[in-house]
């Protein structure tokens, strides 16, 4: 559920802050006041397309953020912000998230109805996820991907094997001097960087053969050696501390000392007298880096890379020579993955063919209370015996038809719904959704296109029914609809300082009333109207109360008949909890506070 929205410079909005509440909220306002740019805002925060010219003309950033009440009831912050270079950033709970991870955080939150959704409703390959949605069936789908999937490696391992004799030599030919020439340098794991440490040596043997002879000079054969002197140290130490005892403990470090030290000079000694400093051996190394230098342009670039491409020489090329055998394998896994294949997607077939009839009625009985009472619905199936045809959605392809008219035949959707028509369909089916968590957020723009009179009306309660399972978001221009708002909000544009200002604001009482009248007669509202507007409002308050009952005593009823039920089978089991059940709607009410101001550019 959206409990909270906060927009900063996006495109005419400066600054605008909202809380939402449970229920229908109603968001009104006359044409081009910003209402469908917080729809934009909210697709932000669910992995929408960010692009420069979101951000206001003149800042460096554009930002939007919602504070979501998760099912759980967990609070859930998401941060979307938009440079004015294109880059956009993505925040969950604060932490900075990819756009993936944000569509799986924040998508399953909210749901965004508008009309590129209702364009989408046209396009037959989504009928099958539409119909897969209201069955129920995403284990049953993922059964069926996961054996295409098999099923078509092993159809790519075919083809592979299935590669022509002579291509066949001629890749084996390939490969096989691909990896004489790695064989031939025999290159070992980090043997370039050992090899250019060695380089590094011999190139200045000179030098620190003369460092090596200096220090150990100094260090033990000199006049002057520092072990000569250090033993003349001790011995004053050790004649000090038979003064004074403090002197001690320094003794205790002489013998450590002078080992450390005898051990330095022999490896002095002995590295001056084993470094070769003959030019052979640097040529010898010089020449070997040189092979591996070739061998790393060729095939790395990397050392490591190079030997894992002779690895992967060595793979094909047993592969190429053991075809044949692999070939047989193949053909036998091949058929029993087609097997396989065809035994899930059969049996989800079956329940799609099964689950289209009560789809079918379930949409007509929707569309009935959506004033498209006689309306005829059919999911159609095409022929899924072509395996060219064969995805991992499964055999089928299946396509909606509906006749809106008595009389006359079932038609495609495309080519029969008018835009009113879509916009019902598209509640209608949404209605039908079983998928979806209750408290999740659903967000309607534009879903009074080409409505009116008696089916905005419809639609309201509709939405307002939809409302009691789902938080729900509506932008409308229909006071019809707007009337069976739970929470309304007025957004509206005025001139301060010769810049445009975007106020929202929360209505209740008469101001809700002007609004209804306003979008009922135009600015100028005459006492009939405001009368209109009052009974309007009335009259949802009625019906929603007469509808809180009925559904109040239906759960009780549902109840009562589960107790008598469990009686009756000597069932332990408790049925209080269908007496406790409060209404929903009784929920939905509380304080709802906006505000919020932006500047056009």
């Amino acid at each position: 559920m959206l409990r909270f929205l906060s927009i900063s410079r996006l495109a005419v909005i400066d600054r605008l802050e909202l809380e939402f509440a449970p229920g229908l909220n109603v968001l009104t306002g006359e044409t081009g006041a910003g209402k469908s740019i917080l729809v934009g805002a909210v697709g932000l925060l669910v992995g929408g397309r960010a692009s420069a010219d979101l951000v206001r003309t003149g800042e460096e950033t554009a930002a939007v953020q919602a504070i979501f009440e998760t099912p759980d009831g967990r609070e859930m912050i998401v941060r979307r912000e938009v440079s004015s270079q294109g880059r956009s950033r993505a925040f969950v709970d604060g932490a900075l998230v990819t756009g993936a991870a944000l569509r799986d955080a924040a998508g399953a939150l909210v749901d965004l109805h508008g009309q590129h959704e209702h364009q989408l409703l046209l396009d037959p390959s989504t009928h099958l996820d539409v119909l897969d949605e209201f069955a129920a069936l995403t284990p049953e789908r993922a059964a069926v991907a996961d054996a295409f999937r098999q099923w078509q490696q092993l159809r790519e391992e075919r083809q592979r094997l299935a590669t022509s004799e002579q291509q066949k030599a001629s890749r084996v030919e390939f490969l096989t001097f691909q990896l004489a020439e790695i064989d031939r340098v025999r290159p070992q794991a980090g043997e370039d960087e050992e090899l250019a440490a060695t380089r590094q040596v011999l190139a200045n043997a000179d030098r620190l053969q003369r460092l090596c002879g200096e220090a150990y000079t100094a260090l033990y054969e000199g006049d002057e050696a520092a072990l000569g002197t250090l033993g003349v140290v001790w011995k004053k130490v050790g004649e000090l501390a038979t003064v004074d005892a403090r002197f001690a403990p320094y003794l205790d470090a002489r013998d450590a000392l002078k080992s450390q030290l005898e051990d330095l000079a022999f490896f002095l000694r002995s590295y001056a007298v084993d470094i070769d400093a003959s030019p052979a051996r640097l040529q010898e190394i010089e020449d070997r880096l040189a092979s591996l230098e070739r061998l790393k342009k060729k095939h790395g670039p990397t050392l490591a890379d190079v030997l894992t491409r002779a690895g992967e020489l060595r793979a094909e090329l047993c592969t190429l020579e053991h075809a044949t055998e692999r070939a047989a394998e193949v053909e036998a896994e091949l058929a029993a993955a087609r097997r396989g294949y065809l035994s899930v997607a059969g049996d989800l077939s079956s329940r799609r063919k099964a689950a289209a009839k009560e789809f079918c009625c379930a949409l007509e009985k929707s569309l009935a209370d959506l004033a498209m009472a006689r309306t005829r619905c059919e999911v159609r199936f095409a022929d899924g015996d072509d395996e060219a045809r064969w995805t991992e959605r499964g055999l089928d392809i299946a396509e909606f038809h509906i006749s809106p008219n008595p009389g006359e035949e079932v038609r495609p959707l495309a080519r029969v719904a008018s835009g009113g028509e879509l916009s019902r369909i598209m509640l209608a089916l949404k209605t039908l959704a079983t998928t979806d968590a209750p408290g999740k957020t659903l967000i309607f723009d534009e879903v009074d296109a080409g409505i009116g009179g008696a089916v905005a009306d419809v639609v309201g309660t509709r939405l307002q029914r939809l409302a009691r399972r789902y938080q729900v978001l509506c932008i409308t221009h229909l006071p019809q609809i707007a009337a069976h708002g739970t929470s309304h909000y007025r957004i509206e544009k005025s001139v301060r300082g010769g810049r445009t200002v975007t106020e929202v604001a929360a209505l209740n009482g008469v101001d809700r009333e002007t609004e209804i009248a306003r979008m009922i007669g135009g600015a100028d509202v005459s006492a009939a109207v405001r009368a209109s507007a009052r009974e309007m409002l009335n009259f949802r308050l009625k019906a929603e109360a007469t509808s809180s009952r009925e559904a109040a005593s239906s759960r009780e009823s549902a109840s009562s008949r589960e107790s008598a039920s469990a009686i009756e089978r000597s069932s332990v089991r408790s049925v209080a909890s269908g007496f406790s059940r409060k209404d929903r709607d009784g929920e939905t009410k509380g304080k709802h506070k906006a505000k919020g101001k932006s500047e056009t550019r």
